[in-house]
């Protein structure tokens, strides 16, 4: 379950019972007249695939629909608006691997490390959940899918419920100040057209001076490959978090 914290799209901003009847697919379907070989998967799998390309921003019906080649009024027959559709595009996207190798060998440390790299992967390959606000997600099937698979996992560590989710909840905050950072690089190097070793070698001269000053003693004396690009700032943050749950596990364990 992701909660990116952007804020130019809401999950549940639409129609709540209709959005549901749409996820869990109890609601009534097209009667009359839908366009041949066009249905709600197709739409979904359509609206994602210009979210990906071109970001949140360029979707609409009308984007849709021209994507699809049909006429704009004729995806109401599946889908009530955009709000809606932004919540089946958000449970389309989450649905979890079902490859049980996905989800870690061993124990919930490793189930825990899978969540976070596959999160991480989730966002790198749809950039746009990051300008999505989740604080009130419709929980669909897939959402529902992927908390089960991970709750499993790590129900061992012997944690009360409200804990668990929060371990997962923590999970997911850490990935998404990770994946929100590495988006705004790669932003950055589209919008400059500056790769970020080009970026601060146009700052090394300045830099070098202000070390050579005598001002900042502590920089100065830091290793050359301190901010060099081979050290994996991710997992070392990563573990760092998941030995603070080992610490409470073990505490727990021990009563």
């Amino acid at each position: 379950m992701t909660s990116g914290t952007g804020g130019t799209e809401s999950s549940g901003g639409g129609d709540i019972t209709r959005t549901l009847d749409l996820l869990w697919n109890t609601g009534r379907r097209p009667s009359r007249g839908p366009k041949p070989g066009l249905t709600l998967d197709r739409v979904v799998e359509a609206a994602v695939e210009i979210a990906d390309r071109d970001g949140l921003g360029a979707l609409s019906m009308r984007r849709i629909a021209a994507e699809l080649g049909t006429g704009t009024m004729s995806l109401y027959r599946y889908v009530p608006g955009k709000a809606e559709l932004l919540d089946l595009m958000l449970d389309r996207v989450q649905r979890p691997s079902e490859d049980p190798a996905d989800f870690g060998d061993g124990g919930w440390r490793p189930a825990l490390e899978a969540l976070a790299h596959a999160t991480l992967a989730l966002y790198r390959r749809h950039p746009w959940l990051l300008e999505v606000n989740q604080s009130r997600p419709i929980l669909g099937p897939s959402a529902l899918d992927g908390m089960e698979k991970v709750l499993t996992r790590i129900k061992p560590m012997g944690l009360s419920d409200p804990e668990l989710v929060s371990v997962i909840i923590m999970i997911d905050g850490y990935v998404v100040g990770a994946a929100r950072t590495q988006l705004y690089e790669a932003e950055a190097e589209r919008r400059t057209g500056l790769t970020d070793a080009q970026f601060w070698e146009a700052q090394r001269p300045a830099l070098e001076q202000a070390m050579l000053s005598g001002r900042y003693p502590v920089l100065a004396s830091l290793s050359e490959d301190t901010f060099g690009p081979d050290f994996d700032h991710f997992e070392f943050g990563l573990q760092r978090v998941l030995d603070g749950l080992e610490v409470l596990v073990r505490r727990r364990a021990t009563g």
